[in-house]
């Protein structure tokens, strides 16, 4: 009875309800690295602040986003702490557990580091960061390499260089006059582009002198300098000694080789 009484109701029918897919989270495109800087280091924690305070500033006056790689070759002078002190999310300290020397520090950072165009340049603050921004603005026009130079106009050393070390220098600049035209390959400040290294031929460093083996096994059409004032060592002992110099004419001998007489298979 009290159901006839119930007014009718129409028959149940399922409400679908869509829910949308949730949006999955959008990952911001990586920021544009212009420049990999790459410093081979052993023993050089005196001069860190010094060197990292010079490119801080260069990178504050040009428009360039950088990043610094430090690859050291197990110096166990306090290097590590001195990069933790300094907290700076862009300065990178690979300590190298292969084989010490100079190119292979630098061959492995320039593998490592990410940047579009990759700068090498020394710890003792002989090289000038300030120079950075002219040497990229002449990769940016053309040029396959650009070397930082003492001897081209408007370029120079330090006061206190000595009779010994500048003879010492110029034999080493014309030992490597057939292999190139540049007027200071010896300077090991140098900036190219990343796209070079696949240009390169087996790279096979001896020594200390890795520009000129790019230079020489990539064979660059155009390789340009810039002046720059070197400047002296400020802290810590200079590693070229007796075994370098003979490691740099043994490295001679095979840049010549392969200029002259092609890969060896």
């Amino acid at each position: 009875m009290i159901k006839s009484l119930l007014p009718a109701l129409p028959p149940f029918a399922p409400v679908r309800i869509d829910i949308p897919a949730p949006t999955p989270p959008v990952t911001p495109a990586p920021a544009r690295l212009d420049v990999s800087i790459i410093v081979p280091t052993f023993r050089e924690a005196l001069n860190l602040p010094a060197l990292t305070a010079a490119i801080i500033d260069m990178r504050d006056h040009s428009a360039l986003t950088l990043d610094l790689w430090l690859m050291d070759d197990q110096s166990r002078d306090g290097s590590r702490e001195v990069v933790q002190t300094l907290n700076l999310p862009w300065v990178h300290l690979i300590e190298r557990t292969g084989p010490r020397g100079l190119g292979r520090a630098v061959l492995e950072g320039l593998r490592t580091a990410q940047g579009q165009r990759l700068v090498v340049m020394d710890a003792d603050l002989s090289h000038p960061a300030s120079a950075i921004p002219a040497m990229i603005d002449r990769l940016d026009h053309g040029a396959d390499f650009v070397f930082g130079s003492r001897y081209i106009a408007g370029g120079n050393t330090a006061k206190g260089w000595g009779l010994l070390r500048a003879i010492n220098s110029l034999g080493a600049t014309l030992l490597a006059r057939p292999l190139t035209r540049l007027r200071d390959p010896m300077s090991g400040f140098f900036a190219f582009d990343r796209a070079r290294l696949d240009d390169a031929h087996t790279l096979d460093p001896v020594g200390y002198k890795i520009g000129l083996e790019l230079v020489v096994k990539s064979r660059a059409k155009s390789v340009v300098e810039v002046p720059i004032l070197f400047a002296n060592r400020v802290a810590g002992k200079s590693k070229l000694t007796l075994r370098q110099q003979l490691l740099y004419l043994e490295h001679l001998r095979r840049l010549y080789s392969f200029k002259f007489l092609g890969p060896a298979t």
